[in-house]
């Protein structure tokens, strides 16, 4: 009687590996920035495991299969490239876990299936590549596959050789939480990880961190070998080492003259904040645009005591009841009009085509500074919408971006710009152009000023307002036309219906 194979067994239970997706147009990274599950925890279909930021946004990922999550591959505040192992589930019958002593062949891993439900364990081996056949298949996240990727993931410093699983070549496979049996960590309060041999996370006892947070160790002159670990088995994060270098400091005797310095003595004197998600994008972004548009700005100050009493107006209105009114959402309407009057502000320069794309609609951009960096999702179709509309879509516009949860589709195509620079309590500014457009007018605060009005002087309501242009596309004549029309129906409201 030949004997049954291991991966038959309804024993056995099997683990997966789930690689991030692609969950924008391209994107090639992304930055992990908070797990939502911990090792031990059973997850289901669906569920949202950890959270992610892109170039764009904050993004949400479920898992794609059931059981229970058995190692983070990724800790918190790194940056992992697309199709990268971020965390292992063991999947199977409950109480399926191999033994310490099982066959390598017990330890079968296969890269989770984006799109697709996963095979129950003991399943046949083809359903791993390509799905069961005449299976479901389970559309969760943008950028999903139907194929199965081979990716095999690469083996920790100072750890042995990965097990081979069956018709698999080497892999690292991630194994459950140390039982409660394990050793305990050493007396020294050194961070080490438990590995599936029982033996530290690094070669000679060396702390378990990823580079970046030795490097980050290493600037603020923090010794990992002194800390304990909070991360996934062990393992020393950044928020362990930023803790340890804002600990109390011996006395040195010095004193930082200024408020803003008066701690700077008792922690560290620099901090390295890492580049990366929409800040790194952003940053990408207008350094295409400065050094690829020739930009112009110019300024127009103005009397809107005009529009401040048309907005007290505007919110007695029904129509308006539980929308926010406000300066920006007449300079946007301002600017749609203008638009409809000089078409070629709202176009773009197509360098491929050698050709000017004259939009004959306005997908208005808000600039809206988060937490994470500058993001400029649109209003599609702005001139379509009614002012309660407009006031609507801003609004709505304007906090999920603030809450990091903008989509791809906000985000692309846009035509022209606006942004309230008044809100920072600055006058103005030289706003840089949103790649792909050819102007961005900025509103600034709105403050009391001595102003003539009527031959006579009087304290009224100015603002300033800037138009950046491409200059390539927008000469002096047609941005100072704009502009001006602009600040006439800021001046005067009720040009907007005269003009629409």
């Amino acid at each position: 009687m030949s004997e049954p194979k291991a991966s038959e067994s309804p024993a056995l239970s099997e683990f997966k590996q789930f690689k991030l997706p692609d969950v924008g147009e391209g994107l090639t990274e992304a930055d992990i920035v908070k797990w939502h599950v911990q090792p031990g925890d059973k997850v289901t279909i669906n569920q949202i495991i950890v959270e992610i930021e892109t170039a764009k946004a904050v993004v949400e990922l479920p898992c794609p299969f059931e059981g229970v999550v058995s190692e983070l591959l990724v800790a918190e505040g790194t940056t992992v490239d697309v199709g990268a192992p971020i965390v292992s589930v063991q999947v199977g019958e409950p109480g399926a876990a191999p033994s310490a002593d099982a066959p390598p062949a017990a330890l079968a891993v296969t890269d989770a299936v984006p799109g697709t439900e996963a095979p129950a364990a003991g399943g046949e081996e083809a359903g791993a590549e390509g799905g069961p056949e005449g299976g479901k298949r389970q559309a969760v996240l943008v950028g999903y596959g139907v194929k199965l990727g081979r990716t095999t993931r690469r083996a920790r410093k100072g750890s042995g050789p990965a097990p081979a699983g069956p018709g698999r070549e080497a892999l690292a496979a991630p194994v459950p939480a140390p039982a409660p049996s394990a050793p305990a960590a050493p007396a020294n309060g050194s961070a080490r990880a438990v590995t599936g041999a029982g033996e530290t996370g690094g070669a000679g006892g060396r702390a378990l961190a990823k580079p970046p947070v030795r490097k980050l160790a290493k600037d603020l002159g923090v010794d990992l070998g002194g800390l304990t670990g909070s991360g996934p088995q062990g393992s020393i994060t950044r928020d362990d080492v930023q803790q340890a270098a804002a600990g109390p400091a011996p006395e040195t005797g010095a004193r930082v003259s200024g408020a803003g310095l008066a701690g700077a003595a008792a922690g560290p004197r620099e901090e390295r904040v890492p580049i990366r998600g929409v800040r790194k994008h952003t940053a990408a972004a207008v350094i295409g645009s400065a050094f690829t548009a020739p930009h112009v700005t110019e300024f127009l100050q103005i009397d809107v005591t005009g529009t401040m009493e048309a907005l007290a107006r505007i919110r007695e209105l029904p129509e308006f009841a539980d929308l926010r009114v406000s300066p920006l959402l007449l300079a946007a309407r301002a600017l749609i009009v203008a638009v409809g009057r000089h078409p070629m502000i709202n176009s773009t320069w197509d360098e491929q085509a050698q050709e000017i794309v004259v939009h004959r609609y306005v997908n208005l951009g808000i600039a809206a500074a988060t937490g994470r960096g500058l993001v400029v999702p649109n209003v599609k179709d702005a001139h379509a919408l009614s002012l309660p509309d407009l006031a609507r879509a801003l609004g709505e516009l304007a906090q999920t971006a603030r809450a990091g949860k903008a989509s791809q589709a906000d985000l692309r195509d846009g035509t022209i710009t606006v942004t309230n620079v008044g809100v920072f309590g600055v006058d103005s500014g030289t706003p840089i152009l949103t790649p792909g457009e050819a102007a961005i007018l900025a509103l600034g605060q709105i403050r009391d000023l001595p102003w003539v009005h009527q031959g006579e002087l009087a304290i009224r309501k100015v603002t300033t307002l800037a138009l950046s242009f491409d200059h390539r596309i927008v000469d002096g004549d047609l941005g100072s036309a704009v502009l001006r029309d602009v600040g006439a129906m800021l001046e005067d409201p009720l040009r907007m219906l005269a003009w629409t």
